[in-house]
């Protein structure tokens, strides 16, 4: 079954956290991948408050052939660079065991990264991979994807989250009730019927990408063929 990892490396133990070196509090966001031949170009944004120094480190960077602004939006620029993959173990290591990179956030010391893996082995490998390349490695929540894309929240949206956790640790499913619809909805100053249903699809996502999810894979498991 595959698994999704939430790992934290030093910004400084691999190539790409070296290339996107930050001389100031502010952050980036890996956006995603994109193969290209022997390549991947990786597609990221950067707050406003650290991309000058950030544009100089990167355009000054040996290993960087072109940086490039793609689009500008409030205070953060998307750029795509133009990078060797291969000289990085860290991604070189993603690519070779198959890990699907989910998002990745930098600091000017750490980067945090969520990557689904195929099975708990592969895990197991990617971290020989990187122990064997001296890139320390901190292994935080690992659990089971259910349904591709969802990410480490199953699918539910930031206010849909909230709102079912205030409705939780609230009592509002308390018995006997402890938090009033009304009330959960003046948290949130929206009405009674919008929050009746961010709830609803918070729970009905939270399920489809969970309960049912599981019981799917498991269906298919059942269903393939014996060996003969």
């Amino acid at each position: 079954m595959a698994v999704i990892a939430h790992l934290r490396v030093p910004a400084d133990s691999f190539e790409l956290g070296r290339i996107l070196e930050l001389e100031a509090d502010g952050t980036i966001e890996l956006e995603n991948m994109i193969p290209m031949g022997e390549k991947a170009v990786p597609f990221f944004s950067v707050s406003e408050d650290v991309r000058e120094s950030f544009e100089r480190n990167v355009e000054n960077h040996p290993s960087v052939d072109r940086i490039v602004e793609v689009t500008r939006h409030d205070s953060e620029r998307l750029y795509s660079l133009d990078w060797n993959v291969s000289r990085d173990v860290f991604f070189q290591g993603i690519i070779d065991l198959q890990g699907q990179l989910l998002s990745g956030t930098g600091t000017v010391d750490t980067w945090e990264f969520e990557i689904r893996f195929l099975t708990h082995e592969r895990l197991g490998e990617f971290q020989d991979h990187c122990s064997n390349a001296h890139i320390p490695l901190e292994v935080g929540r690992i659990y089971n994807p259910v349904r591709p894309g969802t990410g480490m929240w199953y699918g539910v949206t930031g206010p849909q989250r909230e709102a079912l956790m205030c409705a939780v640790q609230g009592g509002y499913y308390s018995i006997p009730r402890e938090m009033s619809t009304r009330e959960l909805a003046d948290e949130y100053g929206i009405s009674d019927t919008a929050v009746t249903e961010r709830l609803r699809r918070a729970i009905e996502t939270l399920t489809e990408n969970t309960l049912v999810a599981v019981q799917e894979e498991r269906d298919e498991e059942f269903e393939q063929p014996l060996d003969s």
